[in-house]
C-alpha cells in the first residue's frame, strides 16, 4: 500500500483529489541556487525553508509543492554559482503559479521563502492576479524566519550573527543533512559596513537589492558570518524555533483575514 505524503510531487492525481476534499491549503518553498560560501551547498535557501513546510505542512492541513529553486540571485553575479532569473520572469512564475494553484482547488497559497532578495517580488507576483483568483482565495509570501522573536532571530540571523551562509544557515543544513556542508571550508568573514545612523535594513535595501554583484563586491568569500560555529546541535534547536515562528506567524496571518471588518 502506498504510504500518504506531505509532498504534492509524490502524490497520485486522486490522493490530490482526496486531500482538496477537505483541505485547501498549499506551501511553496522558494528560494534560490546561489553561492553559500565555500562550505555549505547552493540550494541552503531552498532546504531550508522546504523543511521547514515538511514539518508544517500535516500540523495545518497543507501539502507542500515542488519548490522553486531560481530566485533573484544578481546580488551574487560574479561568483560562479549565481543563477537567476530576471525579475519579469520570476514575476510571472509567482503569477502563474497562484492562478494554477487556485484552479486546482486551493485557496490559501503561501510561499515560504527562503532568500531575502525574493520577498518583495513574491508579493508583487501575488498582488498582480489577486482581482483574478477565486473568491475567498488567498496568496501571500511568508520568509520563514519573519516570526521569530527578536532574541531568537538575533542567534540566527541578524548583524552580529552575520546573514548569508552564517552559523545560523549552516547549522540548519547540517542538522537537515551534514553531508551537504563541508566544514573543513568553514570561515568567518562580515562586511565592512560604516557607522550607520539609521537603522539598517533600509540602507541594505538601497545598496544590496537595486546593484547586480554586490554582493560579490563586498565580501571576498560569499560568507556573511561566522560558519566555523555551526553545528547540528545548534540546528536542531534553531529549525525547531522556525517551525514555532511559522505555524505562529500563519495562524495570525489567518486571523487577520479572518476577523479585520470587511467594507
Amino acid at each position: 500500500m502506498k504510504p500518504p505524503t506531505v509532498f504534492l510531487a509524490e502524490m497520485t492525481n486522486r490522493e490530490l483529489e482526496q486531500f482538496l476534499k477537505e483541505h485547501s491549503t498549499v506551501l511553496i518553498p522558494t528560494g534560490s541556487t546561489e553561492q553559500h560560501g565555500p562550505h555549505s551547498p547552493l540550494g541552503t535557501d531552498v532546504l531550508i525553508p522546504q523543511e521547514i513546510c515538511r514539518r508544517v505542512a500535516p500540523k495545518i492541513g497543507a501539502v507542500v509543492a515542488p519548490p522553486i529553486t531560481y530566485g533573484l540571485s544578481y546580488p551574487h553575479k560574479g561568483f560562479p554559482a549565481a543563477f537567476s532569473v530576471s525579475v519579469d520572469t520570476f514575476l510571472a512564475t509567482i503569477s502563474d503559479l497562484c492562478l494554477s494553484f487556485a484552479e486546482a482547488g486551493f485557496r490559501r497559497i503561501v510561499f515560504v521563502n527562503g532568500h531575502f532578495d525574493n520577498t518583495l517580488a513574491i508579493a508583487y507576483g501575488c498582488a498582480r492576479v489577486a482581482d483574478r483568483l477565486p473568491q475567498g482565495t488567498r496568496a501571500f509570501p511568508i520568509n520563514y524566519w519573519d516570526g521569530l522573536p527578536a532574541e531568537r532571530l538575533g542567534q540566527y540571523i541578524s548583524l552580529d550573527k552575520g546573514m548569508h551562509a552564517n552559523e545560523g544557515e549552516v547549522s540548519a543544513v547540517l542538522a537537515i543533512n551534514p553531508n551537504l556542508v563541508d566544514l573543513q571550508q568553514a570561515n568567518a568573514e562580515f562586511p565592512r559596513f560604516p557607522s550607520y545612523k539609521t537603522a539598517a535594513a533600509p540602507v541594505h535595501t538601497a545598496f544590496f537589492l537595486t546593484a547586480p554583484g554586490s554582493v560579490y563586491r563586498v565580501t571576498r568569500t560569499g560568507t556573511w558570518g561566522d560558519a566555523t560555529q555551526a553545528s547540528a546541535e545548534k540546528g536542531r534547536q534553531f529549525l525547531d524555533w522556525i517551525e514555532e515562528a511559522v505555524l505562529a506567524l500563519l495562524d495570525d496571518i489567518e486571523r487577520t483575514f479572518r476577523e479585520l471588518p470587511v467594507r
